[in-house]
């Protein structure tokens, strides 16, 4: 079976190079977004993607608009391929280019369909609470993420996974996925169901208002705001910016998601359970763990963050470098 690869981020790596490994699969290209700026120099850094690629010497294509570009479709269709594969690519796909291979253009998407079609499915999912979530190959259509659907896989969500974690996992469960789902597809052993648009829900992408804190919401609405846009959640602290990268809501329902290191927690609880302050403000200093800061429902443990231009550091360290005082008050 002969494949074009469409992909950029880390999230689409497993499963080109679960494609690149199998014997019954030829990649014959890979199409993949341009190079773009990053780091301190600022210098122009390939894709996850391109970099596989190109370690496995296939041809890359990394059209500014691939729906415009006259010669990468020029290319697509000298591939004369069975399967165009996408995963997280980023740019639509016209129907010209869902057109062009002989067998279908077949896309795995970090979700159970049709929920959350779109951009940002993991992100969405963790900020929504979401307990299970996992990975659909489908027919790609014209729409966003609406075509039929081929195979799924499920994966549960634990209470510290952010989004990362969770993109990792489902990573490598598309990979096996996707080569199932080409196997069963070139023996016809795969009947394509098409979504109910009546049970779909959307995932759009991230926005920089998205990730700011109010700390007048629940200890868990905020844990899975920082999780799920993670590692982006933004407050302020004595006048200037503050990351929190990783929280941890306490409570009796959630001593037994915790980790051994995390369970001191419960032996806290007979005195945290008896305070109370403002939203956003610190009502107790955990040792070894760092600042418990009152929500508009419950508490919330600041396990890492990050201050401006520093790096990121744990709740313990951040509440001994600041001389964190109890009734100090995050956010505006």
């Amino acid at each position: 079976m002969k494949i074009v690869f469409f992909g950029t981020p880390d999230f689409a790596v497993p499963t080109l190079s679960s494609l690149l490994s199998h014997p019954e699969f030829e990649v014959v290209g890979v199409v993949t977004q341009p190079d773009k700026r990053r780091g301190r120099g600022n210098q122009l850094m390939p894709s996850p993607v391109k970099d596989v690629a190109l370690n496995h010497s296939l041809p890359v294509w990394q059209p500014r608009r691939i729906k415009k570009d006259a010669e990468t479709l020029a290319k697509l269709r000298e591939a004369e391929a069975d399967v165009f594969v996408v995963v997280a690519y980023g740019q639509i796909l016209s129907q010209e280019i869902l057109d062009i291979p002989s067998l279908a253009c077949v896309n795995v998407h970090g979700s159970i369909l049709p929920k959350y079609r779109g951009a940002a499915p993991i992100q969405r999912c963790l900020f929504d609470g979401e307990k299970t979530t996992g990975i659909t190959t489908m027919l790609m259509d014209a729409g966003m993420d609406t075509g039929a659907m081929l195979l799924k896989a499920f994966a549960g969500i634990s209470l510290l996974d952010n989004a990362d974690s969770l993109a990792d996992r489902l990573a490598e469960i598309g990979a096996d996925l996707l080569v199932e789902t080409l196997v069963k597809l070139r023996d016809d052993q795969i009947e394509a169901v098409v979504q109910d648009d009546a049970e779909a829900t959307y995932a759009p992408m991230i926005k920089s208002a998205d990730c700011v804190l109010d700390w007048s919401k629940s200890a868990i609405d905020l844990h899975n705001q920082v999780r799920g846009f993670f590692p982006d959640c933004t407050t302020t602290f004595r006048g200037n910016s503050l990351k929190v990268i990783a929280t941890v809501p306490v409570g009796p329902e959630y001593w037994l998601q915790l980790p051994p290191d995390l369970r001191v927690l419960e032996r806290e609880w007979p005195v945290l359970d008896q305070l109370s302050g403002e939203n956003g403000a610190v009502v107790k200093v955990v040792k070894g763990l760092g600042a418990i800061v009152q929500t508009g429902d419950g508490l919330l443990l600041l396990r890492e963050v990050q201050l401006a231009g520093k790096k990121v550091q744990s709740g313990v360290d951040f509440a001994n470098g600041t001389r964190l005082a109890v009734g100090e008050i995050f956010g505006s």
